[in-house]
This record gives structure tokens, C-alpha cells and sequence, in this order.
């Protein structure tokens, strides 16, 4: 056989291709095709005089791929899912005309990565609209969840089966001390921690001892891995009370980065001596049936993802 370079061949005959491999028979792959068995014999011969080769090994117990024909099955494979995918892109866009994505989280990730998120979904999907309910705490954004007040929500802490998550960045747990604090060398130790007394977040209302009692408590089992107990001298459940209280001299802190920012120029910052990482994860409900417009937003959120960490 001679190739011919100016042929083309069609997706069409890739996937009679596939399935006379998969079926190892012409007939069966015909039935499955819904084709007479000349018309797949044919498209098959056509395709082997167009390539140049033989894709095929002819025998009475049917057909079977010579190790080009393997070579050319996985290239056919990718070509027809390609296919689909650009269908499935195509599809999208025309049902994305309008709709709603209702996403709520923290103000922090609102402001430093969702408002970003929002602009450039924004710019692609004009028609469709995306409001956001800022909520103080991981169990309030979970109820929004459960109770359909919300399709995506964003969170810091791992959820059950009951939820599907994805990571979309780690940011930084950072000691925050008043300018006023001493600290001895260009770096703290867990000894400066224990001495100073601390403004934590808390969860919750403080009277409510089952939710006060696991306020910030990766960060204290953090610190207590590593034989340091911290001087708790204050509780807030506002990031940005936290940092008040942190620049009046009141104490210091240890909270995410992203919560802290912007960070007054009177406070120092330092790392842990060991690091410590939250992961924010966007969530939904499991079951779910999204609309388009949803499953549009967290895709977008997938993506930012990859270029913010």
C-alpha cells in the first residue's frame, strides 16, 4: 500500500476503527454501529489505503489489530474523545446565557482569591449572576450547604462523605506581635511563644462550651506538639478584631495570612518555628445536580487553583 499524504481521513471511520478493536469482528461492530457489515469493511479498507498500512489482521475467528493498528487505536481513542470535549464545551457555552452561582466563604478568601475568580468568570459568562454570603465560620457555610442557601462553599477544614472538596490553596498561619514585643534573634522560638500572652479566634459564642471548646485548635495542637502551651488572654471571632487587638499591644496572635491582610505597619510578622498550613477547599454537596452555570464556577475555581499555588 502507498500513502497518500493529501488524503484525509474522517472521525467517522476512526470510530468504526474502534469498534471493530473493541469487538474484534466486523459484524458485531456493523450491529453496534448500526451499519451493514459492507459499509464497516469498507470504511476500514479505505482507512488502511488512505494510511498507507495494514490495521487489521483478517482470519476466520475474526479480526485483530497488527501492532501499527495498536499504535493507531490510541491516537483514534484520543482524536474521538477530543471530539467530544469540544461538543461539550459547545453545549455548555449555548446554556450558559444566564443562571446564578451562589458561593459563600470567608471574607479573607473573598477578598484575596474569590474577587479575582468572580471578575475573570464575569468576563467570560456576563449574563450570569454570582453573589457571595460571607460567613464567620466553617459550620455556618456547611449549614448554607445542607440547607441549599448556598451551590459552592469554601472552607478550612476536611468535611465528610456527605461532601465532594477540592483544594484550591494553602496559606500561611503567621505570628502577628506588637511592635512593643521583644523578640530575642531574627526568628521566634516556641520559648518567645509561651511567654507572650495571645488574642486567639473563636468559633462560636464563648458561653457554648461544645463550640468554644475547638476554637482555633489546629494551631493549639500545633504548638502542643512541639511541648508549647500558649497564654490565651483574649477570644474574638473577627479577623480583623484579632488584628486590632494585635496592634493596640493587647497580645499577639497566630492566624492565616490571608485573615490578617492588610497587616498595620506597627505589627511585626513572623513564621512558626515550625510551619503550619491551612487548606482552603471549595465544596459542594455530593449529590448534587448542578446547573451549568455552577458547574462553569467551579471549574473556573479548579483552574485559578493551579496558578495560585
Amino acid at each position: 500500500m502507498r500513502s497518500n499524504p493529501k488524503s484525509l481521513f474522517t472521525l467517522a471511520q476512526l470510530r468504526v476503527l474502534i469498534a471493530v478493536a473493541k469487538h474484534q469482528n466486523f459484524s458485531e461492530a456493523a450491529s453496534q454501529l448500526q451499519m451493514s457489515q459492507s459499509s464497516v469493511s469498507s470504511a476500514i479498507a479505505t482507512l488502511e489505503t488512505e494510511l498507507g498500512v495494514i490495521l487489521f489482521a483478517r482470519g476466520r475467528h475474526g479480526a485483530s489489530l497488527t501492532p501499527v493498528g495498536e499504535q493507531v487505536l490510541a491516537h483514534a481513542e484520543q482524536m474521538v474523545q477530543l471530539q467530544k470535549e469540544i461538543y461539550k464545551t459547545v453545549n455548555l457555552a449555548k446554556t450558559l446565557q444566564g443562571g446564578k452561582v451562589r458561593v459563600t466563604s470567608f471574607r479573607s478568601i473573598t477578598t484575596h482569591f474569590l474577587s479575582g475568580v468572580i471578575a475573570q468568570f464575569r468576563q467570560q459568562f456576563p449574563q450570569i449572576s454570582v453573589s457571595i454570603l460571607e460567613q464567620a465560620d466553617n459550620q455556618h457555610i456547611v449549614n448554607a450547604l445542607r440547607k441549599g442557601q448556598a451551590d459552592i462553599g469554601i472552607v478550612d477544614r476536611p468535611l465528610d462523605d456527605q461532601f465532594d472538596t477540592w483544594e484550591l490553596l494553602r496559606d500561611e498561619y503567621v505570628v502577628l506581635l506588637p511592635s512593643s514585643f521583644q523578640v530575642k534573634g531574627s526568628a521566634l522560638s516556641w520559648d518567645n511563644l509561651s511567654s507572650y500572652p495571645f488574642v486567639m479566634f473563636s468559633e462560636g459564642n464563648q458561653h457554648d462550651e461544645e463550640i468554644f471548646a475547638h476554637c482555633d485548635e489546629e494551631v493549639l495542637a500545633h504548638c502542643a506538639a512541639f511541648n508549647t502551651s500558649l497564654q490565651v488572654a483574649y477570644w474574638a471571632q473577627a479577623d480583623s478584631s484579632i488584628v486590632s487587638m494585635v496592634a493596640q499591644g493587647l497580645g499577639a496572635t497566630i492566624i492565616p495570612r490571608l485573615a490578617a491582610e492588610p497587616i498595620p505597619n506597627n505589627i511585626q510578622v513572623f513564621s512558626l518555628p515550625q510551619p503550619l498550613f491551612r487548606s482552603i477547599r471549595a465544596a459542594v454537596l455530593a449529590d448534587a445536580l448542578f446547573p451549568p452555570s455552577v458547574f462553569a464556577f467551579w471549574e473556573m475555581l479548579k483552574a485559578a487553583s493551579k496558578f495560585y499555588s
